[in-house]
């Protein structure tokens, strides 16, 4: 897709969905001495979503994690649905539009990786970060130049703020 062409298909979108680990995080796996998982997340990516709901979207992370990272890191950006330990993405994308009352045509993905292929190919507009594994980069309505965890949401975000004029 062109940047005319991007900018279009961000129009219609009222839900931006996303994975987390390689999309919201770097995809690094940190430990203690003691076994305690941590993950890095980027601030700019927290401000998007921030962004976002100001201008009236909803937001979602769905991930295969099962960790409780997940679910602090959605509570305290406010994040409206939280899926974690989810390996049907597309099923909870369509019970979370369901409960919306909106189409899958309205939803924007941010996924990475090959069990994110499933939905990526049913939303309105795909999107991966510059780092994601090739065979994404290739379904992918846009591959993004910030990778995941430095940007990524952030860059998505501000181009459907951009296409619906509230960027």
């Amino acid at each position: 897709m062109n940047n005319k062409q991007v900018l279009e298909a961000l129009k219609s979108i009222k839900l931006v969905l996303s994975d987390l680990d390689g999309c919201l995080t770097d995809g690094g796996m940190y430990y203690n001495n003691e076994g305690q998982a941590f993950k890095k997340f980027n601030v700019k990516d927290g401000m998007g979503n921030r962004l976002l709901k100001e201008a009236g979207l909803r937001t979602g992370i769905i991930t295969t994690d099962a960790s409780d990272i997940v679910k602090a890191r959605g509570e305290k950006l406010k994040i409206d649905f939280i899926a974690n330990d989810i390996w049907d993405k597309q099923e909870t994308a369509m019970a979370i539009c369901e409960e919306l009352k909106i189409t899958m045509n309205e939803v924007a993905y941010l996924g990475d990786d090959v069990n994110d292929m499933k939905i990526m190919k049913n939303v309105g507009f795909s999107a991966a970060p510059a780092d994601a594994v090739d065979q994404i980069k290739e379904i992918a309505d846009l591959v993004l130049t910030r990778n995941g965890g430095d940007g990524a949401f952030r860059e998505l975000a501000d181009l459907i703020l951009k296409a619906q004029g509230k960027g």
